[in-house]
């Protein structure tokens, strides 16, 4: 099967789309932005690989209403199994680590780092259920938090002390991160049937034998297009890149074609875009380098509450009343943050205030790009932010009119990626074939079947 792909390189995460020659999506991936970009591009393009071939699976088992509905804690155990190799990753980093450093406390270290491994692999399969209680699937969030909270148990009333012992996970994950690891897509699948609890005779063996056909067809990447806020830096060819501002516009008409006004707010920066009735971008405008009203400044004042990024918007739903934020720089949002507290005003309302403070500052990149037009497309992380999308839908309402329709898709995140893809789509029928990026020539046995 011959394909393209989009990637799109953002500050907080990489996404990956993938179509076949007729423009239908094969699979989408998104992982976190590491501190190597080509990492961060690789680990995408493999998760979309993945669930493509996922996508395979579920059309090979369509006749077979049985096996079919063991899709789903199949997805969730192929999860378990990549954790279950990172883990191993990660613990092979810390010895290795613990192993060259002059502490006199190394080997003490070492044993309770292999504790807390070991509680964390014994803890996973409860994580790896459908509706689990896992908030993230990054590897990242989901070890770190476990392994603090292992930590935190291992350390209270014993010698061992805490913070040797998050520094050496705080070091190794960082090589972790970094680092390619080779998926065999066909053994990981296998393993994970031979991992369900299935109690219905020869299910399992259906979802074998249908693991085998799904991986059989091998999957041809043709054109790949990079974007995104890092589009200067992906290891890309010249000619494979675009501008995200094409990107996230053609994205978001292809999954809403009467868009006309698009908000993209990402990690870093904030983009009003509109665009006419093909999806072709007619004005623009940014916010500056400054991330005051962007996903990284959500980011910060979660910190500054100590709660997940995912959190802060229905606790944000739950103020009485909306206070008036004076500033909205993530250089000064710590310190007024604090000083409300200190005043004990309700977090809720600090929050619910905060949300419309960022909404404001759209609407006003939104005013300067030519105001808001139907249909209006909402893209980017903050558009899962429930808080964000109440405050957007009410300045709309009361500057535009109620008649507006707001497109809020759970997957935008992948818009940008998807322009990519479609672009991509366009060099492929063009004849225009630009040279595949490095990571994915060298690198084609990483997602082998």
């Amino acid at each position: 099967m011959r394909c393209v792909i989009g990637i799109d390189l953002g500050s907080t995460t990489t996404k990956a789309v993938m179509l076949d020659e007729s423009g239908a999506m094969l699979g989408r991936g998104i992982t976190n932005s590491r501190s190597n970009y080509e990492v961060a591009c690789a680990v995408a393009r493999i998760e979309a690989h993945t669930a493509a071939r996922f996508d395979m699976l579920a059309r090979r088992l369509a006749g077979d209403a049985v096996a079919l509905a063991w899709l789903g804690p199949l997805r969730e155990t192929f999860k378990l199994e990549l954790y279950f190799g990172e883990l191993a990753d990660l613990r092979e980093a810390i010895d290795r680590h613990l192993s060259e450093s002059t502490r006199a406390d190394a080997a003490s270290v070492q044993r309770a780092a292999h504790t807390v491994l070991e509680a964390m692999r014994e803890s996973a399969p409860a994580l790896f259920v459908e509706g689990g209680p896992r908030k993230s699937d990054f590897f990242r969030d989901i070890a770190g938090a476990a392994f603090v909270a292992e930590a935190e148990r291992l350390c209270k009333g014993n010698d061992v002390a805490f913070e040797p012992l998050v520094a050496q996970y705080d070091r190794a994950i960082l090589e972790v991160e970094t680092r390619m690891r080779p998926r065999d897509t066909r053994a990981l699948l296998h393993r994970a049937v031979a991992r369900l609890s299935v109690d219905v005779p020869g299910v399992r063996e259906r979802l074998a034998a249908s693991v085998e056909a799904a991986t059989d067809e091998p999957i041809e990447e043709i054109v790949v297009v990079g974007t995104g806020y890092g589009r200067q830096t992906l290891p890309f060819p010249k000619e494979a890149v675009r501008s995200e501002i094409l990107c996230h516009g053609r994205g978001a008409h292809r999954v809403f074609p009467g868009t006309r006004t698009v908000l993209d707010i990402g990690g870093q920066d904030t983009k009003a875009i509109q665009v006419d009735d093909h999806g072709v971008v007619t004005s623009f405008q940014m916010n500056d380098r400054c991330a005051a009203g962007c996903g990284r400044y959500l980011g910060y004042i979660a910190d500054e509450l100590n709660l997940g990024l995912h959190e802060l918007g229905p606790l944000a739903l739950q103020a009485k009343k909306v206070l008036k934020v004076n500033s909205t720089c993530t250089v000064f949002a710590g310190a007024e943050l604090r000083e409300r507290l200190a005043l004990g005003q309700r977090r809720e309302d600090i929050l619910a205030g905060l949300h419309r403070a960022i909404m404001l500052r759209a609407m006003s990149l939104l005013a300067r790009s030519g105001g808001v037009r139907s249909e209006f497309t909402f893209t980017g992380g903050v558009c899962n932010n429930a808080m964000a999308t109440k405050v957007l839908r009410e300045l709309v309402d009361e500057n535009y009119g109620k008649d507006i329709t707001l497109n809020i898709h759970p997957d935008s995140i992948y818009m940008g990626a998807l322009g990519g893809a479609m672009f991509a789509l366009d060099d492929l029928r063009d004849a225009r074939v630009p040279p595949l990026p490095a990571f994915i020539r060298d690198s084609r046995s990483e997602v082998s079947a």
